[in-house]
């Protein structure tokens, strides 16, 4: 990029180094990848994603995004039990491109441990991060 571009970082998420980030919603929490990791991935041309149902494990894998360039691996910012699935990602990944906050969320998931967010990097954390990244190389 030309470094003008501001990355997008939600103030109402927590964030993985990862590059995931998880939104509470009452009981709930929805997780997707951020800004950054799509547009560092690049056209994203496939999701893979557990089932509702399937256990989350903080810091583990649970599915990946294959991308143009690379496929990679997506970790759960927490623990927790599937509820939902975004099945519009299987009809068109690119929605992660395009919306990676909004319609391109991944999974909704209950938390089995709401201290699970206490390990996760705040707003300002990620952005530290994201701009030692972009600036290191």
């Amino acid at each position: 990029g030309e470094g003008e571009e501001r990355m997008n970082i939600p103030k109402d998420c927590r964030y993985t180094k990862e590059h995931e980030w998880v939104r509470v919603e009452g009981d709930a929490v929805r997780i997707g990848i951020t800004d950054y990791a799509q547009s560092a991935l690049g056209d994203v041309v496939s999701v893979e994603l557990p089932k509702a149902g399937a256990k989350l494990a903080a810091a583990q894998p649970f599915g990946s995004v294959e991308a143009v360039k690379a496929v990679s691996d997506l970790f759960a910012p927490v623990g927790g039990e599937v509820l939902e699935v975004n099945a519009a990602l299987s009809d068109d990944a690119q929605i992660v491109n395009r919306d990676p906050y909004g319609d391109g969320w991944m999974v909704r998931a209950r938390m089995a441990n709401r201290a699970d967010l206490d390990a996760l990097l705040s707003p300002a954390d990620y952005e530290k991060l994201v701009a030692g990244l972009e600036g290191g190389h």
